[in-house]
């Protein structure tokens, strides 16, 4: 693993690229996403302190998804490929889990109880990253999410 920093607004991963990297976050926000045909961006996977991200996707495979920086991050960085580092199970397992209940989440529950859940499972960043981007990964309008608030 090595330790980089990066800037707010710097993407360390596109679609289509052919990295393997996970990154375990030390300070900062990250976001994984993907864009629509329509260039709507669909949040799938927000991290902060303590977290790791990365795509499941198998070494010199495609990426599907975009990563970036929200914030000023400092990052450990491993490679897929680094036969020494067995990507974490943790990571897997925490990954699926957390796209599981998504998927779940946005097929029966209502808005407001996904943003309730959301405010749950990101305390630590639910402030510190725009509202657009918060209503985006809840699959609703900003009206929406400033009406949930309201109420």
């Amino acid at each position: 693993m090595k330790k980089i920093t990066v800037r707010k607004g710097e993407i360390l991963q596109s679609l289509g690229d052919v990295n393997s990297y996970i990154y375990k976050i030390q300070k900062g926000v990250l976001r994984m996403y993907s864009m629509g045909t329509n260039g709507k961006e669909h949040i799938l996977l927000f991290g902060s302190e303590g977290w790791t991200i990365g795509e499941s996707n198998l070494p010199k495979t495609p990426c599907e998804f975009y990563i970036d920086a929200l914030e000023e991050s400092e990052l450990l960085v491993s490679n897929k490929d680094d036969s020494e580092n067995d990507p974490t199970k943790e990571f897997f397992l925490h990954c699926i889990g957390m796209l599981q209940k998504r998927v779940i989440m946005l097929m029966s529950v209502s808005a407001k109880d996904r943003y309730e859940d959301f405010i749950k499972t990101y305390p630590k960043i639910a402030q510190r990253i725009p509202q657009k981007m918060i209503a985006s990964y809840l699959g609703i309008t900003p009206e929406a999410l400033s009406k949930i608030k309201r109420s």
